[in-house]
């Protein structure tokens, strides 16, 4: 079982069946709040319609190569992250990688070290699960997370294609070894 990390009236915990919905509504807003003024309508309705949704967070939530951690402050989403174990792209170079494939922290907690409590949980999660490295992708464009995830001491070691909709976007992959 995942460590709870308890940050005084935050709590980083893993994420239940009765928090698909919450989670659903959480991911879909967060995503949309960031992106959708970079993209088109109907790209991110279709991106967010085959990502977000009970069912898929259910599933996501169940399978046993994913971990979903969830903040929850005075019973209100604020943020989460999800990692996916299996093979990584080949600028990734490491044992038993594990991605990083959501990450994310409410508007009205950033600021707040509630992203940096999540990192640590995700990466003692990591650790938990014999991951050697983690590695994430984020949108090329995308400078504010990227400087977040190198100030967590990933480090860019290349490039993979995003699919947003209809659009071939551009993601910079970053790693970093654990342990």
């Amino acid at each position: 079982m995942p460590t709870v990390h308890d940050l005084g009236g935050t709590t980083v915990r893993a994420a239940t069946r009765a928090d698909a919905a919450r989670l659903a509504d959480l991911g879909a807003r967060l995503f949309a709040d960031t992106f959708a003024g970079d993209n088109t309508a109907e790209d991110m309705a279709m991106y967010l319609g085959r990502t977000y949704g009970v069912a898929q967070q259910t599933a996501e939530i169940d399978d046993p190569a994913m971990a979903t951690l969830v903040a929850e402050a005075g019973g209100h989403l604020a943020g989460y992250a999800q990692l996916r174990a299996g093979p990584a792209p080949e600028p990734v170079i490491g044992h038993a990688p594990i991605e990083l494939l959501r990450f994310y922290v409410d508007r009205a907690w950033q600021g707040r070290g509630l992203a940096q409590a999540m990192m640590s949980a995700v990466t003692d999660e990591a650790v938990r699960r014999g991951a050697g490295v983690i590695w994430l992708a984020v949108w090329e464009r995308n400078e504010r997370a990227q400087a977040f995830y190198r100030k967590c001491g990933f480090e860019d070691v290349g490039s993979k294609a995003f699919i947003l909709g209809t659009d071939r976007q551009t993601d910079r992959v970053m790693a970093r070894l654990l342990g």
